[in-house]
């Protein structure tokens, strides 16, 4: 079987051995997907927007699924209490009970299925699984331009130049950062990564005398480790290339050496420092083919 044939089958074993698709799973009388819902809106209640955008579902099955567990007595779905607009799932006294219960059987089925395993098994198992979950996030980042003066893209810099600003012995300031507007003026690009529609990295690519200057490449903390500096920078360099840039130039500061090495190991070489000014320590430059 080819690469996608092997995921669709592996899907359907899964699916069918962690029985998600009957209408009484862990031998309740609901439905996974009820209780999937269950457990998302929490013992604290949600937000039925975010809801909805956790699970990437269309509004009116999450509406009949709430309909239904409210018919069940396990949900009130009430306005919030500032903004009328808003409607706010929360789980009643029963509804709680529920989710009890479907926490213990959930972990009692997951352990049944790991008792049948030794020590090491059960060790390979998880690492397996986390490789899988870390290369599933990976492939569900999105990648794309925005304005560099957009909301988004000024919030990716804050964070950026946040974290500079305590790696740096001296600090960094915001001043330093791109401009909102540099870009219409300059050219180049301001790329955004969104995971679930919420930014985790960016990148500027961005003309200067004869060849393209990277900048700003930042990662979430939360999501390093995923392989996302890597394609940010693959990504960064395509588009430069798109725009007839042969030669890529970028700067960075010794107290970022993972972000040195990640440049090292994407083939940058180490050149004379090209801007004298400003935080840059260490400039590197690759020749695209």
């Amino acid at each position: 079987m080819d690469q996608i044939e092997l995921v669709r089958d592996f899907n359907r074993y899964y699916t069918r051995r962690l029985g998600v698709l009957g209408d009484h799973y862990l031998g309740l009388s609901r439905p996974w997907s009820e209780s999937r819902l269950l457990f998302e809106i929490g013992p604290d209640g949600i937000d039925v927007r975010d809801l909805r955008r956790r699970l990437g579902l269309d509004s009116g099955f999450v509406s009949r699924m709430l309909r239904s567990l409210t018919d069940q007595g396990l949900v009130e779905v009430r306005p919030h209490p500032r903004d009328g607009r808003v409607r706010v799932a929360s789980l009643t006294t029963a509804g709680l009970d529920a989710r009890d219960e479907l926490d213990a059987r959930a972990r009692e089925s997951v352990g049944a299925l790991l008792g049948q395993l030794t020590a090491g098994q059960r060790d390979r198992l998880v690492a397996a699984q986390e490789q899988v979950r870390r290369l599933l996030r990976m492939a569900t980042v999105e990648i794309s331009a925005i304005p560099d003066a957009s909301p988004v893209a000024r919030f990716c810099l804050r964070e950026y130049a946040a974290e500079l600003d305590v790696r740096f012995p001296s600090g960094y300031s915001e001043s330093a950062l791109l401009r909102p507007g540099e870009l219409d003026v300059s050219g180049g690009e301001f790329l955004v990564a969104l995971e679930e529609s919420a930014p985790i990295g960016c990148g500027i690519w961005q003309p200067r005398d004869s060849f393209a200057e990277i900048r700003h490449v930042w990662i979430s903390k939360a999501c390093r480790g995923l392989g996302l500096g890597r394609r940010l920078l693959s990504e960064l360099e395509s588009r430069a290339g798109a725009q007839g840039y042969r030669t890529l130039q970028l700067g960075t500061h010794t107290a970022l050496p993972e972000a040195a090495a990640l440049y090292r190991s994407h083939g940058y070489r180490e050149i004379p420092l090209y801007d004298p000014e400003g935080y840059n320590q260490l400039a590197f430059e690759k020749v695209l083919p």
